[in-house]
């Protein structure tokens, strides 16, 4: 592996499993610095050993950090510990998120606010922490939200998560065209659907098919974390002239409408 990362710092929060675990380690294998973020000290510590050992990263180049994204100050402080022990911030990656599904009818406020908290407010806390750092430098930067396909659908029972998804790719929009004079890079990007916890829980709580899922996906098949961390791999290297844009690692879902291969 190249290491077109080499030399560059990167905050990947939520990321001590799926997704965010797949782009720390795809990360770390390009040269980056890398902070593994969880809001258990200890998952954060278990999930950057693993990623040192596996990449064969440098000693000193994996930082795992406690911190509640939800929380302005523990937010800061992650910025600060970022560029107190490797000397800036350069990619910032809002990937952690949550899921509560129910009726909107029936939906409790307290839910909605956490999935909207989580989803929504963290990622422009966290873009807005990282932008300030990256301005700071003058050396440009790029942030990479982790946004979903449903953000830009609507579904039955999942009011919250697909509403803060669509706004998240907005935010990317918006942030992207204020900043781009400061050459920081914005992006999301938006899975279809990907073999990972969160779509495991899904399964076992709606109780759908993974046969219709593949049946009404073009490429046959679900994706994979690493194909979602080669995406945010080449947006972190800037070497592409694009922001404000959504990439959509779905197989062709989008493309393909609310149709069935059968």
């Amino acid at each position: 592996m190249v290491n077109t990362l080499d030399g560059k710092t990167a905050v990947v929060t939520g990321s001590s499993s799926g997704i965010g675990n797949a782009i720390a380690r795809e990360f770390a294998s390009r040269g980056a610095n890398v902070v593994v973020n969880s809001r258990s000290e200890e998952r954060a510590a278990e999930a950057a050993e693993e990623i040192a050992d596996e990449t064969d990263a440098e000693a000193g180049s994996i930082l795992a950090l406690e911190a509640d994204v939800t929380d302005g100050d523990s937010l800061e402080s992650l910025v600060e510990q970022t560029v107190e022990e490797f000397g800036s911030l350069d990619v910032w990656v809002n990937n952690a998120g949550i899921n509560i599904r129910g009726p909107a009818e029936e939906m409790a406020m307290e839910d909605w606010q956490k999935v909207i908290d989580v989803n929504l407010t963290a990622p422009f806390r966290g873009a807005q922490l990282a932008g300030r750092q990256m301005i700071e430098q003058g050396t440009g930067g790029a942030i990479i939200n982790i946004s979903s396909m449903m953000g830009e659908q609507g579904q039955t029972g999942r009011t919250p998560y697909n509403t803060s998804k669509g706004g998240v790719n907005n935010l990317t929009r918006c942030l992207a065209v204020e900043w781009a004079e400061h050459d920081i890079l914005v992006n999301a990007i938006s899975p279809g659907y990907i073999r990972t916890e969160m779509v495991g829980d899904a399964q076992d709580q709606i109780g759908f098919d993974e046969d219709d899922v593949i049946d009404r996906t073009p490429v046959g098949r679900f994706g994979t974390p690493e194909e979602v961390a080669n995406c945010a791999a080449f947006l972190a290297e800037g070497e592409h002239f694009m922001t404000g844009e959504i990439l959509h690692p779905d197989g062709g879902w989008l493309s393909f409408g609310w149709g069935s291969k059968s």
